[in-house]
Order: C-alpha cells, then structure tokens, then sequence
C-alpha cells in the first residue's frame, strides 16, 4: 500500500498517535508487522489542536516528507487574551496580565502588523532541538531553554471574530511558523498578553481538511479506498 491518508485528527490525539494507529491498520491489511510497515506524518500538531494531518504510507512515500514539512498552511486560531501561558496553550501554568479591552481596530492592527516576513523565536515547549534534545523535554524538567529568533512568513491573518477575551482568526503561513509563538507576540503588541486557546488546521499546501476522514473511518476495509496514490502536486 502506497500513498496519501488525509486524517482530521482528533483533540487529545498526539501526531504520533495517529500514525500509530494508521500503521497497525496497514499492517493488518498487508499482513506484516506494524514495525515493518511505513507510515509517517508530514508536520506535527499539538494534541489539543485539530485538523488537518497529511500522512504517507508506504516507502516511495515516506522518504518524500521532507518536501511535504516545507509546504504553505493556513491555520483557524482562537486566542484568549489578558493571560499568558507557559506552554502558550491552554495546557500550561496560566498568568493573568491585564485586564484592558483592545478594540477590534486594535485587533486588526495588530494582526497586520504580524503579516509578512519576519523573526520569530519558537516556544521553549516545542519540537526544536537545543544541544541535541527537544525543547520540549528540557523545558518539562525546569531547565532553561533559550531559542534563536528565526525567520519566518505570515502570509495574511484574517479576524473572524472578537468578543473579549476571546479572538478568532485565519493565518496563512510558511513553513516553520509557530501559531503559539504568533499569538504570544499578538498579546505583548497589544499589552494585553495571550495565549492559544484552540487551533485547527486547515490546508497543507495544496491539501484542505474537506479531504480529510476522522479516525473513526479509518479501518481495515476502507484503507485501499482512503490512501491516494494520484497525488503528485507538491510531493514528486
């Protein structure tokens, strides 16, 4: 079995989770072990976010990803303003900042300020390596973790909606953007602080979350139908 698996994961689920549970089904239906079998995912999200994950199965497909992890995506963002986070989610030590009001002028203000090319540090509780280890893992033990800014391209962030604390918007990304590290600095432009409440993933270059089945649908029987091998656009 070789090709595409368009999944909408599911809250609570970690990236790996998923591929963890796509590769037993393969493996079931190739009749190998799932050790022998490959699947792999072509950008993580968050276990609290949702959305669109672009899976390969297969070797001719797994050794493609790297192209896949650099492709554009557009993210539906709610952020929850006069608080931070540690984690810059909800799953972190909540602080409160300030209880001011932006308006919505000022909301959209600062959005566009953000839109463009622009240096951007990575949260401290992410997937980036530090002397050889996660952030993430270093961060958990209470360690230090300092991260270089990086370059990085916000293409458009489009509000969709503000009633105090809560802001919704859709931003249109490249590669290597951190929404949690977006949000953070949206909350220090408008003094008021903020974190990311709920994010969901909506497209993967030229892949869109219409495409994608929930987990549910994922089963032996409907594997040979779901994995797409027509796909070239992006990935040869």
């Amino acid at each position: 079995m070789q090709g595409v698996l368009l999944v909408d994961k599911p809250k609570g689920w970690t990236s790996f989770d998923v591929v963890n549970f796509v590769r037993k089904q393969v493996a079931a239906v190739e009749g190998k072990k799932p050790k022998n079998t490959k699947v792999g995912h072509t950008g993580t999200l968050d276990p609290l976010a949702t959305g669109l994950l672009v899976l390969l199965v297969g070797k001719e497909y797994t050794r493609r990803a790297p192209t896949l992890t650099k492709l554009d995506k557009t993210y539906e963002v709610t952020m929850k303003l006069g608080e931070t986070s540690s984690t810059g989610d909800a799953e972190g030590v909540v602080t409160s900042i300030a209880h001011s009001v932006p308006s919505k002028k000022a909301i959209q203000d600062a959005l566009t300020a953000y839109e463009g090319k622009t240096m951007q540090v990575p949260p401290a509780f992410s997937a980036m390596k530090v002397n050889g280890q996660r952030a993430y893992k270093l961060a958990r033990e209470g360690k230090a973790v300092e991260l270089a800014p990086r370059p990085v391209t916000i293409y458009s962030n489009k509000l969709t909606g503000y009633h105090y604390p809560y802001v919704t918007f859709t931003s249109e990304v490249g590669s290597g953007t951190y929404i949690r590290s977006l949000v953070s600095d949206l909350g220090k432009h408008l003094g008021t602080g903020a974190y990311m409440s709920d994010l969901r993933r909506v497209r993967v270059g030229h892949f869109h979350i219409e495409q994608a089945v929930d987990k549910d649908r994922l089963n032996r029987a409907s594997l040979s139908e779901l994995v797409c091998e027509d796909v070239t656009d992006g990935i040869a």
